[in-house]
């Protein structure tokens, strides 16, 4: 089997690393180009750019994804362009990819999605299932076409979201979970497609991009949440889980910036673990 990998984040290197170390071995990865992180803004590399190195394999980065850049670096892709690949997989590539390139590979183009599609469609499912306090999520596999998480689903899978699964645990078991339906469904990836479902559009929900305002919890809520509990602290102990590391939690008490990093209900009530005051070093409380 022949095929690219399309993806950056940690969510797309561990399903990459999972089929790398099941025989799935993809031609070349296309991931975004490498960019300043944290404070120092110390240029750092996709973490799927660092899978393929580990491994050998070409990678491919790019800020603009389309067929003419392909033509021009087909030497640093193994020749996208002559059109012999059987299929690309794509997760969190977070780029919009054009139908001329879905259209290459013989049999289309295959996505990871963690959620269970139609339910979550674009950007932020793990953060969204964490925020509406959802008890069941999952991943699915499934043919892109030119909307959003929309193709035909090929597999899903269901999880039990725990009450302690936090952004990183739940990125981590859907990502885990999104191999396994990979390395189940790839041997018979022709039969498959053929089988694949459409999706029931009446059950369709879409998600949102987050900014950082969005992560911002008001001084005045995180006493009352602290103090009285209730409703209100279920909702930031969601938020806190839900946002870290990006955008990030975030109050403010004496006019200085305080990162929430880490939360929970004890006795009705929330119960602050860890935070960072600005300027200063994390704090366990």
């Amino acid at each position: 089997m022949k095929y690219i990998f399309f993806g950056s984040p940690e969510f797309a290197a561990i399903i990459l690393e999972k089929l790398i170390n099941s025989g799935f071995i993809p031609s070349a990865v296309v991931c975004n180009p490498d960019k300043p992180v944290g404070r120092k803004k110390i240029i750092t590399a996709p973490a799927t750019k660092i899978i393929a190195q580990k491994y050998d394999i070409p990678v491919w980065q790019s800020e603009k994804l389309n067929l003419q850049n392909i033509y021009t670096k087909c030497d640093r892709i193994d020749c996208i362009y002559q059109k012999d690949f059987d299929f690309f997989i794509v997760a969190a590539y977070a780029k919009i990819i054009s139908k001329e390139i879905l259209e290459i590979p013989r049999l289309g183009t295959i996505g990871a999605h963690p959620s269970l599609l139609p339910k979550y469609r674009g950007a932020t499912p793990i953060q969204s299932a964490i925020l509406n306090n959802e008890k069941e999520t999952g991943a699915a596999i499934f043919l892109i076409d030119e909307k959003v998480d929309h193709g035909r689903i090929v597999a899903s899978s269901k999880y039990k979201v725990l009450s302690a699964d936090d952004y990183e645990s739940l990125m981590r078991k859907l990502a885990e979970l999104s191999a396994d339906l990979l390395i189940e469904i790839l041997p018979n990836i022709e039969e498959r497609i053929k089988t694949a479902t459409i999706q029931d559009e009446s059950q369709a929900t879409y998600t949102k991009k987050f900014k950082t305002e969005d992560a911002l919890i008001s001084s005045e809520d995180l006493e009352v949440a602290k103090n009285q509990g209730g409703e209100i602290a279920i909702k930031i102990e969601r938020k806190i889980k839900a946002f870290n590391p990006e955008p990030g939690a975030y109050t403010f008490i004496n006019n200085k910036r305080v990162k929430l990093l880490e939360a929970e209900i004890f006795e009705g009530k929330l119960k602050l673990k860890k935070i960072q005051i600005e300027g200063e070093k994390l704090k366990t409380i």
